[in-house]
């Protein structure tokens, strides 16, 4: 079933009455479905054990999955036309679920890379920016609120499986574990979508600022084509990617920086892998809201700017416990935040009506990030130049994010000024 709204921006009441906190708890729990393949390096050492796989081959697992996910979303719009928003998000979970029921079985890594990488990432990222961008449409007026609650309940989903599946895991071990996790997952995702309505905009609030918001949005309802030739996409990819390959890259390596740069052992650094699912999470939910009160851009340049200066600090300054800490937690709550406000950017920016297309395409930059950061870590030679390599690339996306506007706006703004200045009443005398 489908929608129409109107997405301007004092007019949240639609044309079909809809109860929309159903709608936000329906796309919460297909949210926390989907953020369950975070868990994923629980499995790493337990499936290395019970095949005798090298761990880090069992590893390249997730970063299949992670890629196949950014994949999807260049193709979840186009599906989500096909067949509408409520079967793609059931057949996505079942694919989902299935693929990680299949992966109980299998005894090969081939295998287990096709169906708990290829297929269950798939299945993820079409089902994740669908459901992420149609519950933007429904809330045009908070539009980075509700994408932190959105963006945390998959961020929450991981940090409430890690105990389940390290349960499962305990009490049937790896293999099994998947079928449970597979099932789980399944019920959860096409539970949620019976609560979901895809909204359908048709129309779009003139540029200007928003009321009681302070950003600035686009009229027009730009295709992919359109937004491709705008430079404007290409700065927000080139600042998506640093915010993804900054978190990503952390993320991966937060336990082993702890042993070896601040000297911890390996118990407590590995609690720095709960804290970064922790703050990654309050990231989303309060710099989300943030967003709304005090402008996207202004947020993505304050957590940039934290970000260049914690990476900076772990690879010139000696690690204490707590300045080790400190730093990691700033780093994973910006980029939580960061991927939290942009899909609310590129709405404001291109419009609503294309936000699956359009944000899958931006939405690249968090799978090359993924990959970035490892392979300049391995150019490199470790983490002290890997870092530097980072906080660069946050200064320059620093000042993208300072210099951006919305498409034409510039223009727009000298053709007012332009007409303002022929009106003989706007002369001066």
């Amino acid at each position: 079933m489908k929608a129409a709204i109107s997405s301007a921006p004092n007019s949240a009441s639609t044309s079909i009455k809809m109860n929309r906190r159903l709608i936000v708890l329906g796309t919460i729990i297909v949210q926390m479905g989907l953020g369950t393949i975070y868990t994923w390096s629980l499995f790493n050492q337990p499936l290395s054990d019970h095949f005798g796989w090298d761990v880090s081959s069992v590893a390249i697992t997730f970063s299949i999955t992670s890629f196949a996910l950014a994949f999807a979303t260049l193709f979840a719009g186009r599906l989500q036309e096909r067949w509408g928003l409520q079967r793609l998000i059931r057949i996505a979970g079942i694919v989902l679920g299935l693929g990680l029921v299949l992966s109980s079985q299998v005894t090969s890594l081939t295998l287990l890379y096709i169906l708990a990488g290829f297929v269950v990432g798939f299945a993820d990222g079409a089902a994740y920016i669908t459901s992420l961008s149609n519950l933007i449409k429904w809330f045009p007026e908070r539009k980075g609120l509700i994408s932190g609650i959105s963006v945390g309940a998959f961020g929450t989903g991981s940090l409430l499986f890690k105990y389940v599946n390290s349960a499962l895991i305990g009490a049937v071990g790896p293999a099994q574990a998947f079928m449970y996790w597979g099932i789980i997952v399944l019920v959860l995702i096409v539970a949620g979508s019976f609560l979901i309505r895809e909204a359908v905009v048709r129309e779009q609030a003139p540029v200007s600022k928003t009321e009681g918001a302070k950003q600035e949005v686009t009229r027009h309802q730009y295709t992919v084509k359109e937004m491709l030739r705008t430079k404007e996409a290409y700065m927000l990819f080139v600042i998506f990617f640093t915010a993804c390959m900054s978190g990503l890259y952390l993320i991966g390596i937060v336990k082993d920086i702890g042993v070896q740069l601040a000297g911890l052992d390996v118990a407590t650094a590995a609690n720095a892998v709960a804290m970064v699912a922790i703050f990654n999470t309050a990231g989303r939910i309060i710099l989300g809201a943030l967003s709304d009160k005090v402008g996207r851009m202004k947020v993505i340049a304050g957590a940039l700017l934290v970000t260049a200066a914690a990476v900076m600090t772990l690879s010139l300054v000696p690690l204490t416990y707590g300045v080790f800490f400190a730093c990691v937690a700033a780093v994973a709550f910006c980029f939580g935040g960061n991927i939290t406000v942009f899909p609310a950017i590129v709405a404001d920016y291109f419009g609503l009506k294309n936000q699956s297309k359009n944000y899958g395409v931006i939405y690249q930059g968090f799978g090359i990030g993924a990959l970035a950061g490892s392979f300049i870590s391995a150019l490199l030679g470790g983490f002290h130049l890997t870092f530097i390599v980072i906080a660069i690339l946050c200064a320059v996306s620093l000042l993208l994010a300072l210099m951006i506007t919305p498409p034409g706006q510039n223009r727009r703004t000298r053709q007012h000024e332009g007409q303002m200045s022929l009106k003989p009443s706007s002369r001066a005398s």
